[in-house]
This record gives structure tokens, sequence and C-alpha cells, in this order.
């Protein structure tokens, strides 16, 4: 059993931190008021003072203590883009677990950045929310500093990029599901079999593309660069690159579309080449989003877990904000599964 510190020691211990703090008020050249103005994201101050405090913050590794913190029953959800039935799934993952915490969600979108503005971190400290959970998105090195002085926790949930070793994040086994879609279309009897991927910038479409591949080769199948296009997860992208492969003289007799928004574009594309959904072309999606079961025919999927990834983001985030949460970074990859439904069947005769 450990023994209760002495007093003088506890008193040693706060007295470091106030001395931190007035140094850093000292070095800045500002009173301590201004300080903890900046700590606690008020918008009185002036922006090149606020620049100065947050990197003397930085330099001299400033964590403000949870029990100091004083938080907002909030917790922070950022979308890379905020528009699609995916979001859906998540925020209704974020909520289950923020409703049963006694926590309200906040909402917000970097519009396509990958990481978001310096406004938007601002916001967040004076928000003061139980933890922040980013959406293939993630935070550039001052903002991880900023939330981390002020001990509001944070999670990558299906990060864009490498997120770091000592970021925690949320996941799925994509390169299996990539790998899954394909060995489906092979065991069918395809053997030329195209493929609409996601940003190349994003982790999370180039590990199911690489999936794609690994299936092909195992099959000792030819991989094709001609047939591998690359699309953004949206509609129009799968409409755009489904008629340009479904043009060609050699057009492939299947497609795994990389997810079920550029599935749908496929179809339309499809449609208005008036090939048929399966008899002239399996189609294969990523996702199972609803949708997916209410199209006709029913698309064949892989299914992200995207609720259940979302909780447990948030139940992360939410350990992490507690004072017995564990320290170490945590990376967690939930397991994704083939749906097969009625867009996928065998080859056409020639």
């Amino acid at each position: 059993m450990t023994s209760p510190q002495p007093a003088e020691t506890r008193t040693q211990g706060r007295s470091a931190q106030t001395a931190t703090l007035a140094e850093i008020a000292r070095e800045a050249g500002v009173s301590a008021p201004t300080v903890s103005k900046v700590l606690n994201g008020r918008a009185d101050v002036a922006p090149a003072t606020r620049a100065r405090v947050e990197e003397l913050l930085r330099a001299h590794g400033y964590r403000r203590r949870r029990a100091e913190a004083t938080r907002s029953p909030l917790v922070d959800l950022v979308f890379h883009e905020l528009e699609s039935a995916w979001a859906m799934e998540v925020i209704r993952g974020v909520e289950n677990v923020a409703r049963d915490a006694g926590l309200s969600v906040v909402l917000s979108e970097s519009a396509g950045r990958l990481t978001p503005g310096r406004t938007w971190a601002d916001q967040v400290a004076a928000r003061r929310p139980h933890g922040v959970i980013l959406v293939l998105s993630g935070l550039d090195e001052s903002q991880r500093a900023l939330l981390t002085s002020r001990s509001i926790p944070f999670v990558v949930m299906d990060p864009a990029g490498d997120p770091g070793a000592d970021v925690p994040s949320i996941g799925a086994t994509n390169w299996q599901g990539g790998l899954a879609a394909t060995r489906h279309l092979v065991e069918l009897g395809h053997t030329r079999i195209g493929a609409i991927s996601g940003p190349t910038r994003m982790m999370c479409s180039r590990a199911r593309i690489d999936g794609y591949r690994a299936a092909l080769e195992t099959a000792g199948l030819p991989v094709d660069p001609e047939l591998i296009l690359t699309g953004d997860f949206h509609h129009e992208a799968g409409y755009r690159q489904g008629l340009e492969l479904l043009r060609r003289p050699d057009r492939p007799t299947a497609v795994f579309a990389g997810n079920d928004l550029q599935a749908l574009g496929l179809y339309e594309a499809a449609r208005e080449l008036g090939l048929r959904i399966p008899q002239d072309l399996s189609v294969v999606g990523f996702d199972d989003l609803p949708v997916a079961r209410w199209v006709g025919p029913p698309l064949t999927t892989v299914r992200q877990p995207l609720t259940e990834m979302a909780e447990a983001a948030a139940r992360l985030v939410l350990e992490l904000g507690r004072d017995d949460g564990p320290a170490a970074a945590t990376r967690v990859e939930l397991a994704t599964s083939l749906e097969v439904r009625s867009s996928t069947g065998a080859p056409p005769i020639d």
C-alpha cells in the first residue's frame, strides 16, 4: 500500500505548476490572467499575444491537470465532409454513447481539409468538451499541443493518413475488405475486374485497393493499371469513372467500386449504357450503408461497422478523459465482412 505524500511534497508540486504559469507570463510579457484567458480560449486576447503564449505553453510542455479543467457536457465530432448517409451512421454511434453519458454532441466540418482550421481549435478550447473525435481528419502539431495543454483528449476515427504512434485511433480492416470483395468476384469466374478507388491521399482508400491487388495476384490474374481509376468516394465519381471503364472495348465484367456511393454512381453509368446488373456487370461496394439494401438490385458490399466504430471512438475518448484513463495511444481496427446480395453473379458468356 502506498503511503500518502507528505504535505511538504504536495505543496511543492503545486508550486511547480504555479511557477510554470508565472514563468510563461513573464516570458510572454503579459499578466497571469492573460495566460489564463488563452488557456480558456477567451476571445479577448490579441492574436499576436495568443500566439506568443501558445508557443511558450508548448515550449514548457504545460498540461492542465484534469482536476483543474472544468468541462462542459459536450463531445466535439469533426468531419472531413458532412454530407452523406455515411456521416449519419457515424453520428448515430457517437450519439449512442454520448447520450448514455449525459453528454451532447457538437458537429463541425473541416470543409474537405485534412485538418480543421485554427479558429476551430480556439473554439474547442473555449468550449472545453469532454473530448474530440475527428473523422477522416487529423490535427496539426499546434492543434494537438493546444488540446493537450487543456487536457482535452482526442481520437481519430478512420484516419486519412498515418495518425502517428501517439494518437489514439479507431479504424476498420480496409485491406481485408478489399481482398474479400475482389476474391468474391474471382470465385464467381471474373478475370477482368476493374476498380474505382477513393482519394489516394486517404489511407483507407489505398488499403482497399491494395487488398484488391492482392486478391488478383493471389489468383494468378494480372493487375491492369488501366482498369484502376481514382474517384473521391462520391456518387458523381462512380458515374463518371464508371462510364470510362464501361465504354472500353475490353470493358471489365466486374467492378469493385471502393465505396457504396461510387457503386450507386456505377449503377447509373451501367443503366445509361444499357448494361444489366448482374447479368452484364457485377458490382461490389464498400460500407454497407442502408441504401445498399434498398437499390435494385440490392448491392453486394463490404460491411464497414461504422456505427460500432463511432461508438468505440466515443467510448475511448471518454475513457482517455478520466483521471484513470490509459496513458498510451490505442489503435483499434474493427473487422469488415462481405455482404453478398444480388449485384454480383457469374460473368456473361461470350
